[in-house]
């Protein structure tokens, strides 16, 4: 898998603690949900992030490559 820019979704709003544990991505709120995105840089980044994700208990709603 090729570098690329992806949006997640997750549920409900996160604290700015939980929100920081994602550094490499922007973040922003769209109730009812919190959106990140940002670069990720192989399958091993992604998947990094989807077990930081599960770690912290957050619903994943969608997740998608977006044009950069």
């Amino acid at each position: 898998m090729p570098s690329g820019r992806y949006e997640f979704r997750v549920e409900g709003r996160l604290s700015d603690e939980v929100a920081g544990e994602f550094g490499e991505l922007e973040v922003s709120e769209s109730v009812p949900e919190t959106v990140m995105h940002g670069e990720v840089v192989d399958e091993a980044h992604l998947h990094g992030i989807l077990a930081r994700f599960r770690s912290l208990g957050l619903h994943v709603v969608s997740m998608r490559e977006v044009p950069r």
